[in-house]
């Protein structure tokens, strides 16, 4: 029996989680899907106020119940503590429905603001599921748009737009533990096209070719690749003379990174130097790229031999 899909979606508040995550599980056919902020309701049940008054706070005013303030440097250390605090609370709770799901060999989308990576112990469930792990992001002024619109339909919006700076300050911090602890970030596009980044991430279709391109083709190259929402996971130079190749792990999944990556090349004239020389010292690079299907993996790899990127074999 293959192992059951547990998938973790989380994000701020005002991010899109929850609509990414129904879809998902609507396009993987995944029956079971939970709400962290149901556990939260169940945990706030059992332990009162008195006890645990940062659970009965909302996620970004947490921090107001913390003892001893002083104690941090600034004001996003506080808030970021507050939020990990009010987080701890619920993450039992979700590990326990992650366990129940494995056990009963059920694949289980789960989304919300309290999937903290570094809090939540994936590890112990690795070797029973295939554990997906996503933080969704967003630059703010797109997060401040969505965060407006969300607070409207909620209802609760004078209140929600008063913390709009604490959930952003929470966005951040899920940010850096994500990176911390190996977890997937997703920025967030149109619902298709995040869709299709998680999927290819899942799905994992890819295939490794051969590329020959130059470094005056490289932006071409990267460009063809992330218009069709497919990443370069992997790059490995066969460098004469050695018998070890060179491997370098890329996975960058979303065209933001990649446009980064090539602003740096072209303005730093020694990264640009070091990578020509690679080049000039491997006949071709072994080039893993991924998509979110196969169809979308056959039009990238279509494109790059029209090209003449791909080494003819």
């Amino acid at each position: 029996m293959r192992k059951p899909y547990v998938i973790l979606v989380g994000s701020a508040s005002g991010i899109g989680k929850s609509t990414i995550a129904a879809e998902l599980a609507k396009n993987l056919n995944i029956k079971h899907l939970i709400e962290s902020d149901f556990i939260r309701a169940v945990v706030r049940g059992i332990i009162g106020k008195e006890y645990a008054p940062a659970l009965h706070s909302s996620s970004y005013d947490a921090y107001k119940n913390l003892r001893n303030k002083n104690r941090f440097e600034n004001y996003d250390d506080l808030v970021s503590a507050g939020f990990d605090e009010h987080a701890s609370y619920v993450i039992p709770g979700l590990e326990k429905i992650i366990q129940r799901a494995i056990t009963d060999y059920d694949d289980i989308v789960i989304e919300g603001v309290h999937l903290v990576p570094g809090l939540i112990n994936t590890e112990q469930f690795e070797d029973y599921a295939n554990i997906y792990f996503f933080i969704l992001s967003s630059d703010e002024e797109s997060h401040k748009e969505r965060f407006v619109k969300r607070a409207v339909q909620i209802h609760r919006g004078g209140k929600q737009l008063d913390f709009f700076r604490e959930n952003r300050i929470i966005h951040d911090h899920l940010l850096k533990q994500a990176e911390a602890n190996n977890v997937h970030v997703i920025k967030t596009e149109s619902i298709e096209t995040t869709l299709e980044k998680i999927l290819a991430i899942i799905n994992k279709s890819s295939t490794t070719v051969n590329l020959v391109n130059s470094i005056d083709d490289l932006e071409d190259v990267i460009n063809i690749i992330s218009k069709n929402n497919g990443s370069i996971e992997k790059v490995t130079y066969e460098i004469k003379g050695f018998k070890e190749p060179l491997v370098r792990n890329i996975g960058t999944s979303d065209k933001e990174s990649a446009d980064r990556f090539i602003k740096k090349i072209n303005e730093d004239e020694s990264k640009k130097e070091y990578l020509s020389q690679l080049y000039e010292l491997s006949e071709y690079r072994k080039t893993t790229i991924c998509a979110s299907n196969q169809e979308k993996l056959d039009e990238i790899i279509k494109e790059l031999k029209e090209k003449e990127y791909v080494l003819d074999e």
